[in-house]
């Protein structure tokens, strides 16, 4: 059984990786060669060096004004009040937690509210630079100061005291002065320190951890560079405009298209840092790197080198990104690594790997699909599910002819052929957290399902004032016309609904599980001389002429959406988000009459639902969630967190084996707990709260061979509907009939 949990998908989305030479950068992190040894003498002075920008950034701010312009869906005014939010945005993507900055810092900062208009008009981000900059100085301060704390202090800390951590400091004020600053920090590592004590970590290997963690994090943020403080200031003057309109510098442009494409040239291995060591963590399936099998999983890469004899550059202690920038290339060149073996334990056991760079498919994020058995009311059903995480497509690939460039609606072809072999009774499409992706994908994928037809509107503005087109299959073939259902969530998103908002309006189909996220605008990727920027170009509708812009796709039947536990989640949440709004339906047909049916469908679902231990289970997981997100406060009295924590242990363990003794499986044991709290704590501070069990330790207490919950009911429904269609269409025929 899976149950997503939304602090797990953060946490994974900020982690560093590289597929093949592919970084998908979270926070930006100078370009100090030398590391900070443990127990070193740290002095913010000797620390501190401040970045400059570079003639380009100016040259492009301009580029970017012009584009947003000229070329966004809304009207832009560059003025005060577009100072005013960029000036909002930066500082609250800076330090949205107030973690940072003080007051007098803030206030100080304040002079450029409305000024950054007239120098970005001026070709100048200085302003940017150096509102980063001092955040940059105040973050090592911090770094400083949590390790002098963790290093000097732990032996001294009194967990019996009755002291409290801010879980959400979005809405708290700025520090009035250092000392009050020292003592948010003071409890954050407090914090820290109670973690690793519930753990069963002593003072001395507290120290250790700590000591190392924050003297890597503080390696890491003297890597800064102006690319990265160029991207963040550049991406949220693009923001100021809509959520959804971003820049991209050269180098994330490249990593954007990488994604929307699922495939790259390099060499096809998966990169983290460790101990500043590039660190292999995974081989990708059929790449270069795999094939060679000379690179293994836990491999250090310690120098590379272009070329069969090219110089070998250290890397120990480089960016993640530059180490990734340097081992992608073009198809057919080779690359030269210097490694450690995962077995091995110093340098002096290094060898050199040669690579033939390679293009890589992402297979990890294309769609797959499996078939699950039911039985439902006496009656056998088959029903095929393919799981769709994005709506890819390799412009690039299919601009050159190659034949095999990557497609989610030719992948998803080819499993329908699949189930169709396998003789599916019905079909769900598991759109679930996929986020959107190619426009013209959602609309082929339609294609699959029905003859021809309009499948989503589009509205123009600017130079189109007003125009709205309708855009459909021509394709009269269908690739399946059997029993269909697709399944979405919040987190399902722009070409998802799309996709779901058609199959919904034709009757082609069931859309079940929870409302979705509600974009409905549609981006354009315009290439600039420095970098790319995604602009907001359009709106889409449906073909009712609705749109989902903040109000989403209703399902045709609601399923519990652990996602409903959080009310930040959705278009609606988003500052500057477009209003919502309608135009005219375009004329289409229903396939089905999914209508006739679905008061009786909603029927038989809610009595399954109502006595369903699955979803009784998961019901309560989200109402154990939000009673978690509605704290404001994390106690650090060591006793209080313990009982606080084996409550919360206790009402999930009870809640699983409920699960379990009503769907007749294995009763769990209760067990003391031995796993590291500190997860939960760091989370906490990053303003999110975490299930009382985390969704690894879900899967673990279910068997393996149970079915998702979500789409076994989707089965259900499904047979549902063949059974009540098959009833009536019976009906039709055997009515008498006038001679």
């Amino acid at each position: 059984m899976k149950i997503t949990n939304r602090r797990n998908e953060v946490l994974r989305a900020a982690k560093y990786s590289a597929l093949g030479a592919c970084i998908l950068l979270a926070t930006s992190l100078t370009a100090q060669e030398e590391l900070i040894p443990l127990n070193a003498v740290l002095d913010i002075d000797s620390l501190y060096q401040p970045v400059s920008s570079q003639e380009i950034h100016g040259a492009t701010a301009i580029s970017l004004l012009e584009q947003l312009q000229a070329k966004h869906y809304s009207s832009v005014e560059i003025n005060d009040n577009f100072s005013s939010i960029v000036f909002d945005n930066f500082l609250d993507a800076l330090d949205g937690s107030h973690l940072y900055f003080l007051k007098e810092d803030v206030d100080a900062l304040s002079a450029y509210r409305y000024t950054l208009d007239d120098t970005l008009k001026e070709g100048s981000v200085e302003p940017g630079f150096e509102i980063y900059n001092l955040y940059y100085r105040r973050i090592l301060e911090r770094l400083i100061y949590a390790i002098n704390r963790v290093e000097n202090d732990v032996p001294l800390m009194d967990f019996t005291l009755e002291e409290f951590i801010e879980i959400d400091r979005e809405e708290a004020p700025f520090a009035v002065n250092k000392e009050e600053l020292d003592d948010i920090w003071r409890r954050r590592v407090k914090n820290s320190v109670l973690s690793l004590r519930l753990a069963g970590d002593e003072d001395s290997e507290i120290i250790e951890k700590l000591g190392k963690r924050y003297r890597n994090q503080l390696n890491q943020i003297l890597k800064t560079n102006d690319r990265d403080i160029f991207q963040v200031y550049l991406s949220n003057v693009a923001k100021a405009v809509d959520p959804h309109t971003a820049y991209f510098s050269p180098r994330n442009a490249e990593n954007f298209n990488m994604d929307l494409s699922l495939s790259l040239q390099g060499i096809g291995a998966q990169l983290t840092t460790e101990d500043e060591y590039t660190k292999v963590v995974e081989l990708i399936k059929g790449g270069p790197a795999e094939q060679g099998a000379e690179l293994q999983e836990g491999d250090r890469i310690i120098a590379i080198g272009q070329g069969v004899d090219g110089d070998l550059e250290d890397v120990v202690g480089m960016r993640l990104d530059d180490v990734v920038a340097q081992i992608r290339g073009e198809k057919g060149t080779v690359v030269r690594l210097n490694v450690i073996p995962a077995d091995a334990v110093s340098e002096t056991n290094a060898t050199i790997v040669s690579i033939t760079r390679d293009t890589v498919k992402l297979e990890d994020a294309s769609a797959k699909k499996e078939v699950i058995e039911l039985t439902h009311n006496g009656d056998s059903f088959k029903v095929g599910v393919i799981a769709l995480p994005t709506f890819y497509f390799d412009f690039e690939a299919a601009g050159r002819g190659e034949e095999d460039f990557k497609s989610s609606t030719k992948d998803v072809e080819k499993l329908l052929e699949e189930l169709k072999e396998e003789a599916v009774d019905a079909v769900v499409v598991d759109l679930r957290n996929n986020g959107g992706g190619s426009l013209s994908e959602a609309n082929q994928l339609v294609g699959l399902f029905i003859e021809t037809g309009a499948t989503v509107q589009i509205r123009y503005s600017g130079i189109r004032n007003g125009f709205t087109r309708s855009f459909g299959d021509n394709n009269p073939e269908v690739a399946y016309d059997g029993p269909l259902a697709v399944l979405v969530n919040r987190t399902s998103a722009s070409a998802s609904e799309i996709f779901a908002g058609a199959i919904q309006d034709y009757q082609r189909g069931l859309v079940l599980g929870g409302r979705t996220f509600g974009k409905g605008t549609v981006q354009e990727i315009i290439p600039m001389d420095y970098g790319q920027v995604k602009l907001t170009r359009s709106k889409f509708y449906r073909i009712s002429g609705a749109s989902t812009q903040h109000r989403g796709v209703i399902p045709d039947i609601t399923f519990p959406d652990f996602y409903d536990a959080y009310e930040d989640i959705g278009e609606s949440s988003l500052d500057g988000a477009l209003p919502w709004d309608t135009v005219r339906p375009v004329e289409y047909r229903a396939y089905n009459a999914i209508q006739a049916v679905l008061p009786e469908l909603k029927d038989l679902h809610d009595q399954r639902a109502d006595t369903s231990p699955d979803f009784i289970y998961l019901l309560g997981q989200i109402e154990r969630t939000r009673e978690l997100r509605d704290r404001d406060q994390l106690s650090l009295n060591e006793a209080v967190v313990k009982a606080d924590r084996e409550e919360s242990r206790r009402k999930e363990f009870d809640s699983e084996n409920m699960r379990r003794l009503l769907k007749g499986l294995p009763l769990r044991e209760w067990e003391e707990e031995e796993s590291d709290l500190e997860d939960d704590v760091v989370v906490a501070l990053n303003d999110e709260i975490t299930l009382p069990l985390e969704e690894e330790e879900a899967d673990e207490a279910a068997d393996e061979d149970e079915t998702d919950p979500l789409i076994l009911e989707s089965g259900r429904v499904l047979a549902d509907y063949i059974t009540l269609d098959n009833l009536r269409v019976s009906a039709i025929t055997d009515l008498p009939r006038n001679r």
